[in-house]
């Protein structure tokens, strides 16, 4: 495995050193919720480091590591944001293919369900939102496809208007935290083993137009909640925040998501974020490595720092 990883290196830098001009900004791609955060840092990069601003592709988590690990040169991105850890399986690929990548814990974010600010006021429990977009449901000790039509028809407690929810891409790492800790969590609180929740607790609903699952734009779905203000949407917590004057937030098992909740884990739709670094592009591709510092600084994960403003509950160091 070390002598293909020198093959494909040695590959890279003969074709880099061959070209006329190798490339000289970096590439960037992955995840919608850490997008917005990199592309500030990109921006400072290219104003104050001396080297040109990086070139991002808000591609998904899980399609932005497939091109990272997809090969070594020029026309392959050099670092990939992610709003969950890289799988083992997205791991393997990069090693077949001799890329050695390097994890950054940036921070953490929450994932909310949010409508427009005039509509009503949800609060809403794990098991009541699986119930709300799962292809099958448990009722009465049997998988059923899913009867509910309305937030009532789960709980009369609940608003009598239709279930109407927006939901990230499979690509998306807030459609990967999503499924894991809100409907996985909600079937395994209900006594489900491991092997049961993720077979039957996994699946959305897309019979009917009560789940619609959208692009990677989160911007797009909060621009589609003006349009019905008892719409729901999914996304990052940060987008909330940037967001309050037009969204605002469901309360999931009674806790709000606030800088204070997700940080202090009381809010437990929460995950971490990520970017990755390509190890043999660093020296190769301008500033890589100065990128990865510029970006770890205090200056944006720091105690008030730059990222903060923008909703990124920053890592303590």
């Amino acid at each position: 495995m070390k002598k293909l990883s020198a093959i494909a290196a040695l590959l890279f830098i003969t074709v880099s050193a061959n070209s006329a001009f190798a490339r000289d900004q970096i590439s960037i791609v992955g995840s919608s919720t850490v997008y917005p955060f990199a592309i500030t840092v990109a921006e400072k990069f290219g104003q104050e480091q001396g080297f040109k601003s990086p070139v991002i592709e808000s591609t998904g988590s899980g399609g932005g590591l497939k091109m990272f690990c997809g090969g070594l040169g020029t026309t392959s991105p050099d670092v990939a944001n992610a709003s969950r850890a890289i799988k083992q399986k997205e791991i393997d690929t990069c090693t077949k293919n001799g890329i050695t990548p390097i994890e950054y814990l940036i921070g953490y974010d929450g994932i909310t369900l949010s409508n427009k600010k005039s509509g009503p006021d949800f609060v809403l429990t794990k098991e009541q939102i699986w119930r709300a977009v799962a292809a099958q449901v448990l009722i009465d000790g049997q998988w059923v496809e899913n009867p509910y039509q309305k937030w009532s028809d789960i709980d009369p407690s609940l608003p009598d208007i239709k279930i109407d929810i927006m939901i990230p891409p499979t690509t998306s790492g807030t459609r990967d935290a999503f499924v894991e800790l809100i409907m996985h969590s909600a079937c395994k609180k209900l006594g489900m083993s491991k092997k049961e929740y993720k077979e039957n607790c996994t699946a959305v609903r897309t019979k009917g137009t009560f789940v619609v699952q959208m692009g990677e734009n989160d911007n797009l779905i909060i621009q589609k909640l003006q349009d019905d203000d008892r719409r729901l949407g999914v996304f990052g917590f940060s987008f909330l925040d940037q967001n309050r004057d037009q969204v605002k937030a469901t309360a999931i098992d009674g806790v709000l998501p606030e800088f204070e909740t997700i940080a202090d884990g009381s809010y437990t739709v929460s995950r971490p974020l990520y970017f990755y670094l390509k190890k043999e592009h660093i020296g190769i591709i301008p500033g890589l490595q100065e990128y990865a510092d510029f970006f770890m600084s205090d200056k944006f994960l720091g105690d008030e720092g730059v990222l903060y403003d923008q909703g990124l509950i920053a890592v303590q160091k």
